[in-house]
């Protein structure tokens, strides 16, 4: 019988797939998991619905195995005072209907998360043998990305981190204070450890595998986690600070940052009318770039004067505008961590200036033909000893310049000239 047209599954299937929604933390990663002999691949291509870390889109069928909790924090959609409707698949159910939306081609792979029912361990049992219908007997090779629950025995993390690509574990909230005012039931130490022993495990795995050619891969695709942003007053200098020391203490792949949507009237909470402080993690992630790739450090970023990130610039413009003293920088002598460090200058082409003045020393004109943002760079550069800025540098000049136009909207034709 085709899975799809049972109507319990699919009822299934629209509350579990619309409870999964809220997690943001699914992104592919450009694993290569070899086929032998089964269905899929966890190749680099595919049509899709996640992005990876490299541009690309990958399409996995993101769901909750249940949305079913013994826990209640306060700000989550699947807390147990909740009333929404509840759900749980079986792990055939999960199994087949991941066979069969491969089959129609509507995915290439899995995003699975949970809430906790019954115990930690029972949860973590039924996605195991879940993925291990998947993997052993659909043979089924393609992208796996695997929610982790906190509490569970560590022989269960290492069990599903031999048969997915990515497994990650969500922290939700960045601080011991936040978490014991929104989810008292969960404590720092417990969500950490299993954070800590996939790093370790993965560090051991990659030694046994440059020694034994034929050693199985865990998590091959790494870890990441996830953080909401605004349902606590947690600051952006907090949250960048956690999601540094994950980086630079356990090796993640990826911190993702939510919006909190308000889903419960409850006094501990934004109110239900406030919007999702959408500019806020549009910042974030930009300051995570900034930590990730450009050699910047969340106390640079942001201090205890100013512990919130600007909502009007990128937090690369405010850095510059509060260090002019280091700027105008000469293109064609400025070391590649200083590039780095100028709006405009990515790190692309900051490759780029560094290979080709080696040959010959840059022009302005040059500067544009590779790359670099010139409508932003110009007033933090100069080109042959030249300054083509129009502006003097100075902070409020230089901000009026870099801010971004105020939209104008333009009246519509069919709702009476306003848009949401």
């Amino acid at each position: 019988m085709n899975v799809l047209h049972s109507p319990d599954l699919m009822e299934k299937l629209q509350i579990l797939a619309g409870a999964a929604k809220y997690d943001v933390s699914c992104a592919s990663s450009g694993v290569t998991r070899r086929n032998g002999g089964g269905l899929g691949n966890a190749k680099g291509y595919g049509v899709c619905h996640t992005w990876a870390a490299d541009g690309r889109c990958v399409a996995l069928l993101k769901v909750l195995f249940t949305n079913k909790c013994v826990n209640d924090c306060v700000y989550c959609a699947c807390r147990a005072g909740s009333d929404t409707p509840r759900a749980a698949f079986t792990p055939r159910e999960i199994a087949d209907l991941t066979i069969e939306f491969y089959r129609r081609n509507y995915i290439e792979g899995l995003f699975l998360s949970s809430a906790i029912e019954k115990s930690p361990d029972h949860t973590m049992e039924n996605i195991i043998e879940a993925v291990s219908l998947l993997r052993r007997e659909h043979k089924f090779f393609g992208y796996i990305h695997i929610k982790a629950i906190p509490g569970a025995d560590p022989a269960l993390i290492t069990r599903v981190g031999l048969l997915a690509d990515r497994v990650s574990v969500n922290l939700e909230l960045p601080s011991v204070r936040s978490l014991s005012l929104l989810a008292p039931q969960k404590q720092m130490p417990a969500l950490l450890a299993p954070v800590r022993q996939i790093y370790e495990e993965s560090a051991v795995n990659r030694d046994e595998r440059r020694r034994f050619r034929s050693a199985p891969k865990f998590v091959p695709a790494g870890q990441s986690t996830q953080f909401i942003v605004g349902a606590t007053p947690d600051s952006d200098l907090t949250l960048l600070k956690a999601s540094e020391t994950l980086y630079g203490r356990f090796a993640l792949k990826r911190v993702y940052f939510s919006a909190y949507v308000p889903l419960h009237d409850n006094p501990l909470l934004p109110a239900l009318s406030s919007m999702p402080p959408l500019k806020r993690e549009h910042r974030l992630y930009q300051a995570d770039w900034l930590l990730r790739f450009y050699g910047f450090k969340a106390g640079e970023l942001l201090d205890d004067a100013q512990p919130n990130l600007d909502t009007e610039l990128d937090p690369k413009i405010i850095w510059a505008l509060r260090h002019l003293s280091f700027f105008p920088l000469e293109i064609n002598r400025a070391p590649m961590e200083m590039l780095l460090r100028v709006p405009g200058i990515g790190v692309v082409s900051a490759r780029r200036i560094i290979r080709q003045r080696r040959v010959c020393a840059l022009s302005y004109d040059d500067l544009g033909k590779i790359g670099v943002v010139l409508k932003r760079a110009k007033y933090f550069i100069t080109c042959r000893g030249v300054y083509r800025g129009d502006a003097p540098l100075r902070p409020e000049t230089l901000r009026g310049r870099l801010a971004p136009p105020p939209v104008v909207w333009q009246p519509s034709l069919f709702d009476g000239g306003s848009y949401d």
